[in-house]
């Protein structure tokens, strides 16, 4: 405990240092540093037209988790609270408007690696197995090309694609989150049957006016489990899954060029959206009904509204998101996730339903209604800007005796906008015991995260 104390209170100085350091350089320079850059870009033509534009990301992060009831490390000790370091993402991505018609997109990475999971599995020299820890396996996350038939008004792509249904978090952009991260449930079916929110599919995406679409037919990728007792799990089906989202824009327009949704415009748009979407993929679950193996439909639902606009001249900015899913994907479906989890053992004599480490309900059949505030105060006079926010999520699971209110406190700290910026964030989580029932008590993580893109 004293060691994660250690790191922790390091980690905290590190960051007041880098803080203070630019704020002090502000004597020495009204300006301050140059941080700007020109994207990188390759012109295929001379008019520029024709290009191929590159992009890099990294988000590091550092954390301090309250672990759940009866985690266990890896040297099998109680332990109540984790230090760890991580890769959230390490992402490649290139797209290249070849012709006023075509587009094709490349992205690739990883994500997700700490010191204990998150890489491939191998053997030693013994050939012993040992954890998959290390040198983590690059794939794919999209591989999509696009022609244009009407500009602008409908576009047609076939590949991996990311043009989601369900909400604007569902296809949102992770350069640009208002937040540190996303909630995870608005990717209600991340790693089962998409290959990281991703489906094979068509896919047709346009604007009318002000009016912005996205429809896809896909191919989920297979997944199964055994049924239990009244209660749905993934199963097998060579069924087509149907997907869309559609929001209208009643400020100023948003691109659709890619499909990533910007989490905050920083004060440089005034955008109010509007949107619904679904997800439906026929016979996709099953449970056992009375001993009887019975499948189900599953049926995802989302409405949401986007407000982000400058205030006081520019000099601030308000970012407001809402969103209420209702999803169905059978009875009592319901599934635990920890994002960067440190642990993965657990007693199970003092275990509770979340399992080890940060874990916690967080999609199933029920409904979620998610929150997110941001308010940029006016910037420091070398360029830099802070941002306080604030989320709520409320889950009301079936499989679950009681709803949850969670939430998360963060402050961005914008060096060159959504370009280099460090966050901090605590956030809160229920949990609940092995009869379901909701414990009285929140617990909570630090997170520090380093992001830079190109």
């Amino acid at each position: 405990m004293n060691n994660q104390l250690y790191v922790l209170t390091v980690a905290c100085v590190l960051f007041c240092y880098a803080f203070s350091t630019t704020v002090c350089a502000q004597g020495e320079s009204q300006k301050g540093i140059d941080h700007s850059y020109k994207p990188l870009t390759l012109k295929l033509d001379d008019s520029g037209s024709k290009y191929v534009r590159f992009i890099i990301w990294h988000h590091f992060w550092l954390s301090r988790t309250e672990n759940n009831p009866g985690t266990v490390s890896y040297t099998g000790d109680e332990i109540s609270h984790a230090i760890d370091f991580g890769m959230r993402r390490s992402r490649f991505l290139a797209y290249a408007q070849v012709s006023p018609r075509f587009l094709i997109m490349t992205h690739f990475g990883i994500n997700n690696q700490n010191f204990a999971s998150g890489g491939a599995p191998g053997t030693d020299a013994t050939n012993n197995i040992i954890s998959g820890n290390k040198k983590p396996q690059i794939f794919f996350h999209d591989i999509w090309t696009e022609y244009a038939i009407a500009d602008v008004k409908l576009h047609i792509g076939t590949g991996l694609h990311y043009w989601n249904g369900i909400s604007r978090l569902s296809s949102h952009s992770t350069l640009n989150f208002m937040t540190m991260d996303a909630p995870i449930f608005n990717w209600p079916l991340i790693e089962h049957t998409d290959q990281f929110a991703r489906q094979y599919g068509v896919y047709a995406k346009g604007q009318l006016g002000k009016f912005d679409y996205r429809v896809a037919i896909n191919k989920p990728f297979l997944y199964e489990r055994p049924p239990l007792p009244n209660r749905a799990v993934g199963t097998a089906t060579e069924k087509a899954a149907f997907t869309g989202y559609f929001n209208y824009m009643f400020k100023d327009k948003e691109s659709n060029k890619l499909p990533f949704f910007v989490g905050s415009y920083l004060g440089t748009k005034t955008v109010f959206n509007i949107g619904a979407g679904f997800y439906y993929h026929p016979e996709s679950t099953a449970s056992l009904q009375n001993g009887v193996r019975t499948k189900h439909d599953m049926a995802l639902f989302g409405v949401d509204v986007f407000y982000d606009r400058p205030l006081n001249g520019g000099k601030n900015f308000v970012s407001l998101y809402s969103v209420f899913y209702n999803y169905d994907f059978g009875p009592n479906y319901i599934r635990n996730i920890g994002i960067l989890n440190p642990e993965i053992n657990f007693n199970p004599t003092k275990a509770s339903f979340n399992g080890p480490g940060n874990a916690q309900p967080t999609i199933g059949t029920g409904q979620i209604l998610y929150t997110q505030l941001g308010f940029g105060l006016p910037k420091m006079k070398n360029g830099t800007q802070l941002m306080p926010y604030v989320t709520h999520t409320w889950k009301n699971f079936e499989f679950l005796n009681q709803p949850s209110h969670q939430y998360d406190l963060g402050l961005q700290w914008y060096i060159n906008q959504h370009f280099a910026k460090i966050t901090l964030q605590y956030s809160t989580r229920p949990v609940y015991d092995l009869n379901r029932n909701k414990l009285n008590k929140l617990y909570g993580e630090w997170i520090l995260q380093t992001h830079i893109f190109l």
